[in-house]
């Protein structure tokens, strides 16, 4: 993992991320790049982390919360919550797994 700065100010909440995931990679590794993203956030994360999947490349990171919150109006309360990130067209999704 490194560090990258993470800007969600422009980023736009949708529902269609996961939906595009799986039709692109398919059910198994989609489900293998939320769980990457789950073992990132227990390894290196904490309580004011949330982790994110990078749509385009499936590369996982970690993001404040906090920043999330204030830059997009999303609250990330809860367990087993992964941000799916497109960083070419702005857009977020929270998705919770289960």
């Amino acid at each position: 993992m490194s560090d990258f700065p993470i800007a969600f100010a422009g980023c736009t909440p949708v529902n269609h991320l996961w939906p595009q995931l799986v039709e692109r990679l398919g059910m198994d590794k989609s489900k293998r790049a939320v769980l990457q993203a789950l073992d990132l956030q227990g390894m290196q994360g904490h309580a004011e982390t949330l982790p994110v999947l990078l749509v385009e490349t499936c590369g996982v990171a970690l993001a404040s919360t906090e920043l999330l919150r204030h830059q997009t109006g999303l609250a990330c309360h809860g367990q087993r919550m992964v941000l799916l990130l497109n960083r070419r067209e702005e857009e977020v999704q929270l998705l919770q797994q289960f």
